[in-house]
């Protein structure tokens, strides 16, 4: 992985898209970072901060996005270019603070830049998202790079539009930029001293509260007149198209691809644009009028194609009139990440092209093969995840409760509750903070009947993020539930960053350890703290719990630390085994409890023998197994490792 902070002007990498965008705001002389981790954004904060006390900026891990938009807004007005990076689901936690941001503006200091990054086709999060409709409600001069080089450049040319507008301005990514590499060829690094200081008067004076959103509109116009000449835009193809494509981000890349392989160079035109809100109307109008057939292909939504469509209206019966195909007309999916054959599929179709991947005999062999080669596994947590003990001691405590009780789910390694991975334990969820909240809830129907225990579940890092707010207010309130912190001591899922209940900061530097117990307790609630691989007094905490409904919510922390994190550090803490003269296979009546119910990843079924395997490379050693194994055939050996 490469110096991000490589002084090597004009030498090429091979950078991802966070790597790049890293790397711009280095170029442009960034004071200022700040993010929570959500991926597909995860890379571009840790990146800097690696670099950070070199490159003589502040990178921090907020405790959730609309904290990091705060901070960066505060850095912003003191003088000092900042930015905050977040994925969809973020920028939806911080839009309060983004909407009153953009009308008051950046009182004339430091430029800032908020980083979105949306996942089409919802790989690593709860839902799909467009955010580039928040862009267009919010009044915010939008971006998209095309490509890895344009990821880079655009965040220094971004940095001077937000401080010649005096407005944070946004790049939105998504996860195919993001996530994948390409060339990048470095620019120069600045060697400016930034210098906070708040100005009480400031540099551009307010105007009155009723015309705060007219400024906002009239910087809107500048930024048109700016894009009108970006470099982000550019047309590629004959002057008159018989076809216009017209594509932004990653989907650009999918459309040269398309033309390219159906052989339509000198019939296709392709129209980049990289300036999506305000739209370039001139440059859009210019080209429109070269054609009369338009197709849009974006991600995810219609939002360019919507947007030239009602610029076109506006022209009246002497401007263009071109046939529009894109979602509207089918011809481009409504939903999902797209691929080149998207493209291809649209084009081809359109031009009235027949065109064939590949024979479909063989696409039907593939597909046979796969039904019966591709071993289909449904979701788990990982060999040895602390997790896995929860779920299994709140299935246990629900089950021996004997009241139809239910855990409800969160974001992250959470999710797993929902599936035989987590025993469905959890059975509805939300956004982050949605287990305690829902719980919440849940817990003040007493007077509607509702007697169903219920367990909020939450992870370390939400619980910090998103979760205390709906704690304070079951307190408040005397909701009866169980909130559940499943603390495995770091953010797990989008790549092992540290909380406020970890004491470390996003540079490495020690910071303030904050425990979840003591932020319980300062609530007045009762708190238990348990290790789940301590199985049987884990369940007997939750039965105890549970049954204690006269004193509002309770709290139960599950604390044991993620184990590829504690891997890292220590051996195996067991050396685990399969006695096969106990092992009794079918004849043990438990119906394979071990690998069809337990479920651990280090466990396999050896059809030879008919008899459970302990998978040594996967293993993690935890011992969990054998305390479920109600043979005792799985054995564990201390290594001294714990």
């Amino acid at each position: 992985m490469p110096d991000i902070d490589m002084d090597a002007p004009g030498k090429t990498l091979m950078l991802m898209g966070n790597e790049a965008i890293a790397r711009g705001a280095l170029e442009a002389g960034v004071g200022f970072v700040a993010s929570y981790p959500g991926t597909p954004a995860s890379e571009i904060l840790p990146r800097l901060a690696e670099v950070a006390k070199r490159r003589n900026l502040y990178a921090e891990w907020s405790i959730n996005e609309i904290v990091a938009l705060w901070n960066a807004n505060a850095a912003a007005t003191a003088g000092i270019r900042s930015m905050a990076s977040m994925k969809q689901n973020g920028t939806n936690v911080a839009l309060d603070a983004i909407a009153n941001l953009m009308e008051r503006g950046l009182r004339g200091g430091g430029g800032m830049i908020l980083v979105n990054a949306d996942d089409p086709g919802r790989r690593n999060s709860p839902n799909e998202q467009d955010t580039r409709g928040i862009a267009k409600m919010l009044d915010i001069p939008l971006l998209e790079p095309g490509d890895f080089q344009e990821a880079k450049d655009i965040i220094p040319w971004l940095f001077d539009l937000s401080e010649e507008l005096d407005l944070m301005v946004m790049v939105r990514e998504v996860a195919k930029i993001g996530h994948t590499r390409g060339n990048v060829t470095l620019g120069e690094l600045p060697n400016r001293e930034q210098k906070a200081r708040f100005e009480l008067v400031p540099k551009i004076p307010s105007f009155g509260q009723t015309n705060l959103h007219a400024r906002v509109h009239e910087k809107l116009k500048r930024a048109m007149e700016r894009f009108e000449t970006a470099p982000f835009n550019r047309y590629i193809g004959p002057e008159t198209p018989e076809l216009l494509v017209i594509s932004c981000g990653a989907s650009f890349l999918y459309t040269m691809e398309a033309v390219g392989i159906l052989g339509l160079q000198n019939r296709v035109g392709v129209l980049k644009l990289g300036t999506l809100w305000p739209l370039p109307e001139k440059l859009v109008e210019k080209h429109l009028r070269k054609t009369q057939q338009v197709l849009f292909v974006e991600e995810v939504h219609p939002f360019v194609e919507q947007s030239v469509m009602e610029f076109t209206a506006s022209l009246g019966p002497d401007g263009p009139r071109p046939y529009f195909y894109g979602k509207r007309s089918g011809h481009v999916p409504e939903y999902g990440e797209l691929t080149p054959d998207n493209a291809i599929k649209a084009i081809a179709g359109i031009m009235g092209i027949s065109y064939q991947a590949r024979d479909p005999e063989y696409a039907r062999n593939v597909q046979a093969a796969s039904r019966e080669e591709v071993i289909m596994r449904l979701g788990s947590l990982c060999a040895g995840c602390p997790h896995r003990a929860s779920y299994w001691a709140l299935h246990r405590a629900l089950r021996l409760d004997g009241r139809d009780g239910f855990a409800t789910g969160d974001a992250g390694c959470m999710s797993a509750g929902f599936g035989p991975g987590g025993y469905f334990v959890a059975k509805i969820g939300n956004c982050m903070g949605g287990g305690a909240g829902l719980a919440d809830g849940y817990g003040k129907l007493k007077q509607f009947g509702f007697n169903q225990p219920v367990i909020g579940g939450e992870g370390d890092s939400t619980f910090f993020h998103a979760s205390i707010p709906a704690l304070l207010n079951a307190v408040w309130n005397r909701s009866n539930f169980t909130l559940v912190v499943y603390d495995n001591s770091t953010t797990a899922m989008t790549g092992f960053q540290p909380h406020p209940g970890v004491g470390m900061t996003a540079m490495g530097d020690p910071g303030k350890t904050v425990p979840i117990e003591d932020v319980c307790r300062a609530f007045g609630v009762r708190v238990e703290i348990c290790d789940p691989f301590e199985l049987e007094k884990t369940t007997q905490v939750l039965l105890d719990v549970l049954r204690d409904e006269d004193h509002g919510p309770r709290v139960v922390i599950m604390r044991h630390e993620c184990e590829l994190q504690r891997g890292r550090r220590e051996k195996r803490p067991y050396e685990v085994s399969v006695n096969p003269d106990k092992c009794l296979g079918e004849s043990c009546g438990c119906d394979r409890l071990c690998v069809r119910v337990f479920r651990c990843p280090g466990l396999r079924w050896e059809e030879q023998t008919g008899k459970s395997e302990i998978d040594e490379v996967i293993c993690s050693g935890c011992g969990l197994c054998a305390d479920i194994c109600p043979q005792g055939a799985i054995e564990k050996k201390s290594t001294g490792g714990r």
